[in-house]
């Protein structure tokens, strides 16, 4: 593969592009990352709501990024998007697509025809009947889809895959970096967070939660009355700090320990799930990942509510910088350009 990948992370309040060349090599190299606003409404956590707003915006960011290369890969990971465990008979990898619509149409919110599906087996074991795959169903639907993929083709891309965002981290975050073991990566978004548990960099367990950073901002707003962006900077700058010194700090540590105790809950809870519907399978660590992982304090109290230790993910572990890339830069928006990142190298998978 010699052609440079773009991965594109479409958020619900921006677009964030990084174009990695020689993708398929042990260390491949970042040559360009961008990000451009997007009007309120073009998009919904993750998902294209006006195909020619957000086309004009992907323009926008081709040119001020730079980027050389149309060929882009998109992500999907919000609720629109379901990840199952399913065990099916043991056949080629073509034959168990072909039959998927067949035995999951009961596991779906919507008709089959209206969604896109895929099987990932993670190991064979023997049934009743023989020889059986044990894997994870992937299902999208259609729409949520094939938007973002309009978009992608109405800006002048070229669409070289679609893949799930839990998926890309986990071959950015704990494949490429080697991780061995059983290890649950918490990738916290915008509005969006994942559980992806994988055993040797396999993934066998995904959940998709529909919450994230935004959503301690916005307990901020409402128990404040004080604007977004006032807001965000008053989680970054106090995050999980007890110390109190006036009644608006008061308020603020009310709103985002409220918030951050609801999340911290949905993580605690997935986790235990997978630990108790697999009894050979013992979690050695978590690792985090994501803008919301910023909040100050954040890992500590994950690790104490699921009494696993917790390493902040480095993104930039094993790949090089181009010449013209501004590493202090990109390292300092390491949660932000994590997904794209993780697009563009999965890529060669």
């Amino acid at each position: 593969m010699t052609k440079n990948i773009v991965g594109v992370d479409i958020g619900s309040r921006s677009l964030r592009a990084v174009e990695v060349a020689d993708v398929d090599k042990p260390r491949p190299t970042v040559v360009r990352f961008s990000e451009m606003a997007l009007s309120d409404g073009a998009a919904s956590r993750g998902e294209v709501l006006e195909p020619q707003t957000v086309a004009s915006a992907l323009k926008q960011l081709w040119s001020a990024g730079g980027f050389k290369s149309k060929n882009v890969v998109l992500g999907m990971g919000n609720q629109r998007v379901l990840a199952r465990d399913l065990t099916v008979a043991k056949a080629s990898r073509e034959r168990i697509r072909e039959s998927l619509p067949f035995q999951v149409q009961d596991m779906l919110p919507v008709p089959v025809a209206d969604a896109l599906l895929d099987f990932y087996p993670y190991k064979e074991s023997e049934g009743e009947n023989g020889p059986v795959l044990n894997g994870l169903l992937i299902a999208a639907v259609k729409d949520a889809v094939v938007g973002n993929v309009r978009a992608s083709k109405l800006a002048g891309l070229s669409t070289m895959g679609v893949d799930l965002i839990p998926f890309a981290n986990t071959r950015l975050l704990v494949n490429r970096p080697g991780l061995t073991g059983t290890v649950a990566l918490i990738e916290i978004g915008h509005s969006t967070s994942s559980v992806i548990v994988a055993t040797d960099g396999v993934p066998q367990f995904v959940r998709i939660i529909p919450s994230g950073g935004d959503d301690v901002t916005q307990a901020i707003v409402a128990k404040r009355g004080i604007s977004v962006e006032e807001a965000v900077a008053v989680k970054r700058q106090r995050g999980l700090s007890t110390v109190i010194t006036n009644a608006e700090e008061q308020a603020s540590s009310a709103a985002i320990f409220e918030s951050v105790n609801e999340l911290l809950g949905s993580f605690r809870n997935t986790v235990q799930y997978f630990v108790n519907t697999r009894s050979t399978e013992t979690i050695s660590q978590i690792v985090l990942a994501g803008g919301g992982a910023l909040l100050p304090g954040l890992p500590d109290a994950l690790s104490e509510v699921t009494r696993l230790p917790v390493v902040v993910a480095d993104p930039f572990a094993t790949v090089a910088f181009g010449k013209n890339v501004d590493e202090v830069a990109l390292r300092g928006r390491a949660s932000d350009m994590t997904v794209a990142l993780g697009l563009a190298l999965g890529s060669a998978a």
